[in-house]
């Protein structure tokens, strides 16, 4: 049939590129192909010159579509066909046994009677493989054939290698996707995949977090600084569907007023000096995951406009920009200022206020919850001893955990971290004393309640006297209303398993 060569181009160029999806293109190339030459199947090849072989990726039928990894080895003289210049773009293959590539292809996909148009894809001078139309029987294809399908060849070409690269940026966002997973998971087991504290002074507090990290709700972190704050909005996020997500921190005292607005919602090219290139801000890196917005108090009046419009709307608006950009993300906020008293003094809005303090968790401060002090001690050194290399953990002095116990501690757990990690730079081999804990008695070590004279000299003998003291105090009991378990906050087969494991009696052995 007569064909207008102008609207075949146009027409096979728009199908050819309507998909990134290669096996889509070539099934809709393939219904508009039949009405022009006889079709039964499209082959894509990718030549792979370090294995001197075919590599078959795509096979299109009518009504079939297979993605492939096939590969078929040539002979020397079928990969001297594929390397030699010279070879026209498109062989016309009618005698599938007389071609040293066609011949195997043929022999590989059970195909010994077909004839064969083959198309060299080119771009830019390299080759990148071969598209093959193929139909049953014999001699099927002319040079007319071979004619208007040459005109293809450049569309043709340029939707393979769009198509490559497309699978590439596929390839690497899996990779992206799977090392970001992996380097979470590091992080959170470098954090500590146990919050110290859980089973006496943050009881309560992981309660709280236990209820409400399965919801979608904001969640308002109130306490005084170096609390454990962050730690706590971390547990919230890997024990939330959202784990997999992103969990982005921004310190909102820390950011100049200036750049706020960048950093939170990005900025398009050209927004003011200096912006040289669009960039996302915190609010888009955390789309599908949990922003924690650290002293969220110290958020200039402007910036809390904007961020009351993401808490009602879910969306931004890059600085420059005019589109509204949808985000998934769930609020942690924190503060250690009282949010109450600043909305009735104006200085930070009520309406965002109501918005973030859906569910607040107070954060108690160290001084509140001494009973983990000999927990953090241990998680302190050893966490040090690491970071520094150091090749063995020092035992504690007498008086060393009770001069812990005394001090008030305004700089709370990151204070005791810092006075740990002060401790063992200075220790010269020697038990760890603390005398210089500023603000503590540095001469002598508290006085000892009577008959307990005896001080532990590691974790494990402080833990023990620790026990002691609460079944004293129970009578020996260990279950039930007033026992030991109730006094020290924990599980009754808990605390039987760890006087187990440190020998201490109870029960009948106690008697």
């Amino acid at each position: 049939m007569p064909i207008d060569e102008n609207e075949f181009f146009r027409q096979m160029t728009v199908l050819i590129c309507s998909s990134l999806d290669l096996e889509t293109a070539l099934q809709r190339s393939l219904h508009y192909f039949v009405k022009y030459m006889p079709v039964d199947s499209i082959f894509l090849h990718l030549y792979e010159k370090s294995l001197g072989a075919i590599r078959t990726i795509t096979e299109v039928k009518a009504k079939e579509t297979r993605t492939l990894e096939k590969i078929t080895p040539l002979t020397r003289e079928g990969r001297d066909s594929f390397e030699k210049p010279g070879v026209p773009n498109v062989r016309i293959v009618n005698r599938p046994e007389l071609d040293p590539v066609i011949k195997k292809i043929a022999q590989s996909f059970n195909m010994p009677n077909s004839s064969a148009l083959v198309m060299r894809l080119v771009i830019e001078g390299a080759r990148l493989g071969s598209l093959t139309l193929t139909a049953e029987g014999r001699d099927r294809y002319t040079e007319e054939h071979a004619r208007i399908f040459a005109l293809l060849n450049e569309p043709f070409a340029i939707a393979l290698s769009n198509a490559l690269a497309y699978q590439q940026v596929l390839r690497l966002k899996d990779m992206l996707t799977d090392d970001n997973r992996y380097l979470n998971q590091e992080l959170l087991r470098m954090s500590g995949d146990e919050i110290v504290g859980t089973d006496f002074g943050l009881k309560d507090v992981m309660e709280m977090v236990r209820k409400v990290a399965p919801l979608e709700s904001p969640v308002l972190l109130l306490g005084e600084t170096g609390a454990g704050k962050g730690v706590i909005a971390s547990a919230i996020h890997y024990l939330s569907p959202r784990r997999t997500g992103s969990f982005i921190t921004v310190n909102s005292g820390a950011i100049p007023e200036t750049l706020i607005d960048s950093e939170l919602f990005g900025h398009e090219k050209g927004a003011f000096t200096g912006a040289i290139e669009q960039k996302r801000g915190r609010f888009e890196r955390a789309n599908h995951g949990t922003i924690f917005l650290d002293e969220i108090g110290e958020l200039p009046p402007h910036a809390q406009i904007r961020m009351l419009r993401v808490l009602q709307e879910k969306e931004i608006e890059r600085v420059g920009g005019t589109k509204a950009i949808p985000v998934d993300i769930r609020i942690i906020a924190a503060t250690h200022r009282n949010l109450q008293n600043m909305v009735r003094e104006k200085q930070f809005r009520e309406d965002l206020w109501f918005r973030i303090n859906v569910f607040p968790i107070r954060v108690p401060p160290l001084r509140e919850r001494k009973e983990d002090i000999p927990s953090l001690v241990y998680y302190f050194i050893n966490k040090k001893m690491k970071q520094l290399k150091l090749p063995a953990a020092p035992e504690l002095s007498p008086g060393a955990i009770d001069r812990l116990m005394t001090y008030h501690w305004p700089g709370n757990v990151r204070e005791l971290e810092n006075v740990v990690e002060r401790e063992l730079i200075l220790n010269k081999g020697e038990p760890l004393t603390f005398r210089l804990l500023a603000g503590a008695d540095v001469t002598s070590p508290p006085e000892m309640p009577a008959g307990l004279a005896d001080e532990p000299s590691n974790l494990d003998q402080a833990t023990t006297l620790h026990i002691q003291r609460a079944l004293q105090k129970a009578n020996g009991i260990v279950h039930g209303p007033g026992g030991a378990a109730a006094i020290l906050g924990i599980n009754p087969s808990t605390l039987r398993s760890k006087m187990k494991k440190l020998g201490i009696p109870y029960g009948r052995k106690r008697s």
